[in-house]
């Protein structure tokens, strides 16, 4: 299989419920994802600009094609209030079959 057909989990944090919708919304409607599942309630610790920050945040999975990975991830930069968004990558090596061509087919720009 190429890596166009590869499944990918491609994850970013947000900041409120609203940015969240309208990011699983747009990727999913643009066909950039098949599904997105939005986990609230994340908690993150991190280094910002010299500071350790600690915030409450909404975990998104975005579940993509290698195909569309990159169009996602520019996509999700160009939504996301965040400076610098987390966009992290994570190749599917199994899944149930069907469950994985779906999210080929969902992901298809020539699909209606």
């Amino acid at each position: 299989m190429s890596t166009a057909d590869s499944v990918f989990i491609l994850m970013t944090t947000c900041p409120d419920a609203e940015t969240a919708a309208r990011l699983a919304t747009a990727l999913v409607e643009e066909r950039l994802a098949a599904c997105v599942t939005r986990l609230d309630g994340a908690q993150s610790t991190y280094r910002w600009q010299g500071e350790v920050t600690e915030d409450r945040e909404i975990q998104l999975l975005i579940k993509t094609t290698g195909g569309r990975l990159d169009a996602a991830i520019a996509r999700v930069c160009a939504l996301h209030p965040y400076e610098l968004p987390e966009c992290i990558a994570v190749e599917s090596h199994a899944g149930l079959p069907a469950y994985l061509d779906w999210i080929r087919a969902q992901t298809r720009e020539d699909t209606d």
